[in-house]
């Protein structure tokens, strides 16, 4: 579906408003977040630290009374082994001493004296333990009294079995050496959670007399910890060492009946408040160190966000951790609030804005419909883009401007590759990419492959291509995938089955995206160039062979002449003895045969010799009319790249429309002789003997009669040195040359019924020139050309 211009524009409008306002919304929604999370950190904290100066206020008072208590038995102010004395000590500090639940005196020989607050009761209770020094008979009293010390009653209990010196607080005491704080417990008495503190009375000889005691019930702590107000649904709870929960906003939670049937602390691990358990029990594993610095968590818990904070320990004394959490919706529950009524007011204002957009659009689609609606009319022919446009914006008519100039230019490339594509002296073609198939084609096409346009276009071009040269082709349902770029030879079939030769040029044209839209291919008819270049080679193949048969020949033939003039001394030197011999009486027999077999060898070696040149140089070819104008171009181009190297241009007379009568084939080859041998002597020469290199040519001359034809090779190099023979067989001036290429060249145009003769043109350089009689006229006399001037201007080259 085609988009338009209103949708964008409202959608612009509305949805750039509604971003612009909920990224302020979240902006600030995340920075008051962080700001107030930073804030409840800090309220976790001072609960914590509000919480550790209370405990340590709270206990500061006992720890007083107790080492007050101490210091007045060590200094015998009030002697520890006066109960009744003692008694009204304890029974003084536990009521200067809220925070004391009883105060007591453990002695060395276990006696004990306990006074503390009756649980129920306004009144006080007192232990006696009294241990004869004589007997070791042991009496225990139970005594009750009032707020002024008066005697209310007064019990025994000989079943107490009570001793103070099993007990943790007095051993940990006498250990110490010091003040010592037992860990937290529960009472037996009160069933309230406490602690014990501790401290040794020291006897005359140093020695530990007794221990006094003073029990501090914790609960007011707890109390504490309920009034204090953490966020909405915050905690908070103190951690003992060993993991027991020793106080917390419900006390509750905080005891649990022992397996002994005692009342015990609950452990973190296994406490009643799950969030609680998940944000402090990792603290308190088996094995874990003491918590020494703060340490802050935030969690998930049953679909909720929690923060939690454990503070340090308070003392080494009073190992305990104090624990603070609360959910952070406490925190920022009112600004999630907030955030969803800014959201739905960004929504209201994105709403209303859109609408404003979309009258705003609708007011700018209009002329840019109307202007899209002429520019496709336009586009499909059906308005002249000349006519005037209708009144819009100024940025629309300075596009509609340039959308005009483009279709203009467009149509007038159309109609130039239009043009260029008919017109095209090569055939031109459009494929379709995924099939092969022939989309458009030009005359020049139809014309080289013998097909209609109407039949090309249901072909492709693989089906045209033979198959043993479509390889080189990609196939055609891959053509789009491939550049299909190529420039080569291959061979096609016409319509009426023939083949030829083509040259095919191809490239993929391709849109902005890299899809391919079609394959544009020029196609040229090379047929003839390839049955040229054929004839060439074969020539030179006949020319090469005749080369060899001709020197061959010659080579005979001289053999035969330097060899036959020994061989025939030889047998007449044998037929001379032999005639001597045979006037003379007493000849051995053996010595005429054996000259008679010398005479008889000499003139057989003689008869071989001659068979073998007749044989050589017998070619059986004979002599017929040619043309001389494409023999000259084929002799050019056999030795076109030889010139281009030595730098020598070639020029030539125009030949057409003559005939000459001979071998064409040893004709060529005395051309090409003698063509070779003026490019090799402009090769060879010094170059400052030569003329420069832009002037340096060879010419081919021609000069006809009623009879004969005079064909001249003339260059302007160096010339033929001093002292050269020309025409002389087995002399030459190649360091590789056998001597007999211009011996053979004479030869053949002796045997061709013309001649071949050299001269010294005046200018410098080197002329040869041959006769050839005209086909169907009288062959000439063949006259002698008498050799003149300095010996041939080209050292003679194998023929």
């Amino acid at each position: 579906m085609k988009k338009t211009l209103g949708a964008p524009l409202f959608l612009g409008l509305a949805g750039l408003q509604l971003l612009a306002v909920l990224a302020i919304v979240f902006s600030s929604y995340v920075t008051s977040e962080r700001v107030l999370m930073f804030h409840a950190r800090n309220l976790l904290r001072n609960v914590g630290l509000n919480t550790m100066e209370h405990s340590r206020g709270f206990l500061k008072p006992a720890h007083d009374a107790a080492e007050l208590a101490v210091r007045l038995a060590q200094n015998r102010i009030v002697a520890s082994d006066d109960s009744d004395r003692l008694e009204q000590l304890l029974f003084q500090q536990l009521q200067l001493t809220s925070q004391a639940s009883g105060m007591y005196y453990g002695a060395a020989d276990g006696g004990f004296v306990f006074v503390m607050r009756d649980p129920g009761t306004e009144l006080f209770r007192t232990k006696f333990i009294t241990i004869d020094p004589v007997d070791g008979d042991r009496e225990t009293r139970l005594i009750w009294r009032d707020a002024d010390f008066n005697l209310v009653r007064e019990v025994e209990d000989p079943t107490d079995t009570y001793d103070p010196r099993t007990r943790t607080w007095f051993i940990g005491a006498s250990k110490s050496g010091g003040m010592s704080w037992a860990d937290p417990y529960i009472f037996f008495s009160s069933r309230q959670p406490g602690i014990t503190l501790a401290a040794p009375v020291f006897a005359e000889a140093g020695t530990v007399g007794g221990v006094i005691g003073v029990d501090i019930e914790i609960a007011e702590i707890s109390d504490f910890l309920m009034r204090l107000k953490i966020g909405r649904s915050g905690r908070a709870l103190i951690i003992n060492r060993n993991g027991d929960v020793i106080a917390g906003q419900d006390p509750d939670l905080l005891k649990t009946t022992a397996a002994d049937g005692s009342l015990r602390f609950v452990r973190i691990d296994e406490f009643g408040d799950p969030i609680a358990r998940e944000a402090f029990a990792p603290l308190f594993t088996p094995g874990a160190d003491d918590v020494t610095e703060e340490v802050t968590t935030t969690f998930s818990h049953d679909g909720g966000r929690y923060v939690s904070l454990a503070m340090p320990i308070l003392s080494e004394a009073l190992p305990w951790t104090i624990g603070v959490y609360a959910p952070e919706e406490d925190f920022i529950a009112e600004i999630k609030q907030n955030r969803l009524i800014n959201i739905w007011i960004a929504v209201a204002v994105a709403a209303v804005t859109g609408g404003i957009g979309l009258a705003l659009a609708n007011s700018i689609h209009r002329p840019v419909r109307a202007f899209a609606v002429r520019s496709a009319l336009i586009s499909q022919g059906e308005v002249d883009p000349d006519e005037p446009a209708p009144r819009t914006y100024r940025e629309l008519e300075a596009v509609n401007d340039a959308l005009m100039s483009q279709i203009a230019a467009r149509r007038r490339a159309e109609r130039e590759y239009g043009l260029t594509f008919e017109m095209s002296s090569r055939g031109m073609a459009q494929i379709e990419p995924g099939t092969g198939r022939f989309i458009r084609v030009n005359n020049r096409l139809c014309d080289i492959t013998g097909y209609d346009a109407t039949q090309l276009t249901s072909k492709t071009l693989s089906e045209l291509v033979l198959p043993s040269d479509r390889k080189a082709l990609p196939r055609d349902e891959a053509m789009a995938d491939s550049d299909f770029s190529t420039n080569q030879e291959l061979r096609l079939h016409r319509a009426d089955g023939t083949v030829i030769w083509v040259r095919l040029n191809a490239i993929m044209i391709r849109d902005g995206s890299g899809a391919a839209l079609h394959a544009v291919m020029t196609l040229e008819d090379v047929t003839q160039a390839h049955e040229k270049e054929s004839e060439i080679v074969e020539l030179n193949r006949e020319m090469s062979l005749l080369a060899r048969d001709n020197t061959m020949g010659q080579l005979a033939a001289g053999l035969a002449h330097e060899l036959n003039q020994p061989l025939a001394v030889i047998a007449q030197n044998a037929g001379t003895a032999l005639y001597l011999l045979d006037q003379q009486a007493g000849v051995a027999p053996e010595l005429l045969e054996a000259l008679f077999e010398v005479e008889g060898q000499a003139l057989r070696a003689g008869e071989i010799i001659n068979a073998l040149r007749g044989l050589i140089h017998n070619d059986g070819s004979a002599r017929a009319p040619f043309a001389l104008g494409p023999l000259l171009d084929q002799v050019q181009r056999l030795v076109q790249h030889e010139a281009e190297e030595a730098g020598v241009r070639l020029l030539a007379e125009e030949a057409s429309g003559v005939e000459v009568c001979g071998h064409r084939v040893q004709i060529a080859q005395v051309l090409v002789n003698l063509l070779s041998n003026a490019i090799e002597a402009f090769a060879q020469a010094d170059p400052e003997q030569l003329p420069l290199p832009n002037d340096r040519q060879v010419r081919l001359t021609l000069t006809q009669d009623a009879a004969q034809l005079t064909l001249g090779v003339i260059d302007n190099g160096p010339g033929v040195g001093r002292g050269v023979q020309l025409f002389t067989q087995f002399e030459t001036t190649k360091p590789d040359g056998l001597g007999l290429g211009l011996s053979i060249c004479r030869s053949i145009m002796q045997a061709n019924g013309g001649k071949l003769w050299h001269e010294a043109p005046p200018g410098g350089g080197a002329a040869f020139y041959l006769t050839l009689p005209l086909a169907g006229a009288e062959e000439a006399e063949e006259g002698a050309e008498p050799a003149r001037g300095t010996p041939g201007s080209v050292t003679e080259g194998s023929a």
